[in-house]
């Protein structure tokens, strides 16, 4: 017989140590990720007293799958939409949090005299918080109730983003072994513009393949198609020189703006939630504790940067972003831990061989250490702000208070050019963007394909021409869209000053859609002379600029992509119609009173029951507002509107109201169990003993007395006798009946 493969084995002894373990850690409320590290280091070669991993490579590729869909599953959660949304304030935060946090762990590591490059991934470990801890942390405390913790979140999400950015600058730096500025700046354009490209044909082919598949696809197929996409982007990230983990990210962002990411969230959660569990038990399985014993002092010291930087720089970056130093200090202490981040970017410097062996067991620990640490970091920061408003004089604490960061005011005139140069850039730099990628594909897969089915010059002339067709809609738009816009018009009329400006915007405009024709037909540049050239390609922009067609393939497409763009938002606007409209969000807000979204879990003590029966009112001081479930809402319910598992409700209340009854209605404990006998089918002879002999079935009480349904009377041929409403039971009718098993067997003895 042939035996299991080791790859299975070690497989099935990582996840049975991981569900015993993770078991454990929910039981004492604690975050799963801790679990499965710890799972980790019990099943690896450093625990001689269990059952131990046998190949490690197998794990560790495993372990990669799971970074890819972590981060898939990441972008799933991001909206480009979002965090143009945000504003500056998280903005700042994040960039400044990151920057301060990376320099403070460069330093350290050098204090201790490591060397260069694990000083640079050590600051990149330090730098970025935990979203998975800190959002239980939130979770478990019933804060998400609390106005700080969007502010976190939303900070958490950009930190994320620049994790991904920096990895990548990572992965550069390790390959160069040192950046210049100019190297830097390279690769940031570089990120950009594959991020741009990507994101740009994405939202365009991505929601129209799903919507041409909408009719035909569900849940099984859509998990396959979301992995095939997920891979895919990851499989062409690392051929354009950046990682699998980048492009999956990359490709979840992009679905993230389609109407099925809540479907493709469900479905795929389970699989993000396997391959995440042998991540993390793999990076348990790299904690060697004669390693933490022997870098106990650095650990120590790199729990107390983490701890004390945060407290400190995290509050100033809050602080500077334009938040209240009350909401500073919660948002800062908030942040004082490292997590999931941390580990991959530990990966990546051992995978690269850049970084020494014992940074990954020495930063697991610190990880460890600080995730135990961030619920009373939360619970520190208002007796830590009490303690800072005795100290500072009053005047000074109502100055902090009162700044915020504020342009200084524009004049009419500023303001209008800056709103049309703003959107000048942006559609030049765009559609720019996309001529460049056409270009660019042309030269590397069109091109040769075209040279291997004909001679020269007829290749270079059928590829010059794909090129031209393809990039005539975007060149058209640099050149003439918007040439008579609301602004454009308004700064035209008001001075003959504005007027020069203008034209020269004009002409850059169509210079820079001349030079994208031009540089395509430069390629016959050994048949032509120069001056024959540019006439050609100034032919070309003519009739491109002329042609009336183009101008409605250009708005079709940019018609197409906008919707495609905005289908989520629409949806979910259609879907959940804005319940703050109903009670007026503003004049709620200043009475701290504000609505929250709470998801019923399936086992809530509130299932199954009407909302006159929970009385949410009189015991939480809460008010349901709607209930939404599915694709469909309830607004303002009555009390015999009964909520049923994972059932969306907006609840209206204050902070201290919110907390209380989102613990209450989450909370495990006060699931009681509900058991229900199996169903039975049985046949009984009635007689003379039987209770509703004479009687019709409507009479009978088979249904409220006996909790039974009746399917029929034997009569002896295959098929029963359906049973007459007006026909009385009679002794000797064989009756079959289908019910719970103890109320069937009840009712027999009856008979």
């Amino acid at each position: 017989m042939e035996g299991v493969p080791v790859l299975v084995t070690d497989l099935g002894l990582i996840l049975a140590a991981a569900a015993v373990v993770t078991l454990i850690f929910k039981k004492l409320k604690q975050p799963l990720v801790l679990g499965y590290i710890v799972a980790g280091f019990f099943v690896s070669p450093h625990m001689p007293y269990t059952e131990s991993v046998v190949d490690e490579a197998d794990i560790s590729v495993w372990a990669n799958i799971g970074v890819i869909f972590m981060l898939f599953s990441l972008g799933l959660e991001f909206s480009f939409k979002k965090i143009t949304k945000m504003g500056a304030a998280p903005i700042i935060a994040a960039v400044t949090i990151v920057f301060c946090m990376m320099v403070l762990g460069s330093c350290v590591g050098h204090v201790f005299g490591w060397s260069d490059m694990d000083c640079v991934f050590l600051g990149g470990m330090l730098a970025m918080s935990s979203t998975t801890i800190i959002y239980k942390a939130f979770d478990d405390m019933g804060l998400f109730q609390q106005k700080f913790t969007s502010l976190v979140m939303s900070v958490l999400i950009l930190e994320d983003i620049l994790a991904i950015v920096l990895m990548v600058m990572l992965s550069a730096f390790a390959g160069e072994g040192e950046l210049s500025g100019g190297q830097v700046a390279l690769s940031v354009l570089k990120i950009a513009f594959y991020v741009l490209i990507w994101f740009l044909f994405g939202i365009f082919l991505v929601p129209l393949l799903l919507r041409k598949l909408r009719g035909i696809i569900n849940d099984e197929t859509l998990l396959i198609l979301s992995i095939a996409l997920c891979l895919g982007m990851a499989i062409f990230s690392t051929k354009v020189g950046f990682s699998s983990a980048f492009g999956a990210f990359i490709m979840g962002s992009i679905l993230a703006e389609t109407i099925e990411v809540e479907k493709i969230e469900r479905v795929f959660n389970p699989v993000k939630n396997l391959f995440g569990a042998v991540f993390f038990v793999s990076v348990g399985m790299l904690v060697e504790p004669k390693i933490i014993v022997e870098y106990s002092v650095p650990i120590v010291i790199l729990v107390l940067t983490i701890v004390v930087g945060h407290a400190v720089f995290s509050t100033f970056a809050y602080f500077i972003s334009g938040q209240s130093l009350n909401n500073a200090v919660k948002c800062g202490f908030s942040m004082a831990q490292i997590g999931e981040f941390a580990f991959i970017i530990a990966s990546l410097g051992l995978s690269l061989k850049v970084i020494s062996p014992h940074l990954y067991p020495v930063v697991v620990a610190v990880s460890v250490i600080t995730t135990f640490l961030t619920p009373y970091m939360i619970k520190l920061a208002t007796p830590a702000y009490e303690h800072l408003e005795r100290r500072i004089p009053d005047k000074w604490l109502d100055v902090l208070n009162k700044l915020t960061i504020s342009s200084p005011s524009l004049s009419d005139g500023a303001t209008q050019w800056k709103s049309y140069l703003v959107k000048l850039l942006k559609l030049v730099v765009i559609y720019s963007v996309i001529c460049v990628a056409i270009i660019l594909f042309m030269y590397t897969v069109g091109g040769p394909f075209v040279n291997s089915l004909l001679p020269e010059p007829w290749s270079s002339l059928l590829s010059a021409v794909i090129a031209l067709m393809l990039m005539a809609p975007f060149l058209r738009a640099i050149a003439v869209k918007k040439l008579r816009d609301e602004d454009y018009r308004r700064l035209w009329d008001e001075s003959f000053l504005n007027r020069l400006p203008l034209i020269f915007t004009i002409l850059v405009r169509w210079a820079v859609a001349m030079l994208f024709v031009f540089s395509v037909v430069s390629i016959f540049s050994d048949q032509f002379g120069l001056a024959i050239l540019f006439a050609i390609a100034l032919i070309i922009f003519i009739f491109i600029v002329k042609s009336k067609s183009l101008k409605k393939s250009g708005e079709s497409i940019e018609k197409r992509f906008f919707e495609n763009l905005g289908a989520r938002e629409k949806y979910q606007q259609e879907k959940y119609t804005g319940a703050r409209r109903q009670f007026g969000h503003s004049r709620l807000v200043n009475r701290d009173i504000h609505i929250s979204t709470i998801t019923i879990p399936d086992h809530s003590f509130c299932v199954g029951r009407s909302l006159h029966d929970l009385h949410f009112g009189t015991r939480f001081g809460v008010h349901v507002s709607s209930i939404i479930r599915g694709s469909y809402r309830i607004n303002i319910p009555g009390g015999k509107n009964i909520l049923f598992p994972n059932d969306v409700i907006n609840v209206v209340g204050t902070d201290s109201e919110l907390s209380k009854f989102s613990k209450a209605i989450t909370d495990s404990e006060s699931f009681v169990e509900r058991k229900y006998d199996d169903m039975k089918v049985l046949s009984i002879e009635l007689s003379s003993r039987c209770p509703f002999l004479g009687k019709t079935i409507a009479d009978s009480g088979l249904r409220d007395i006996y909790k039974c349904m009746a399917l029929g009377l034997d009569n002896g041929k295959e098929q029963l006798t359906p049973i007459d409403k007006q026909r009385p039971f009679a002794e000797g009718d064989i009756l079959f009946l289908v019910g719970e098993e103890t109320k069937v067997k009840e009712l027999a003895l009856l008979m």
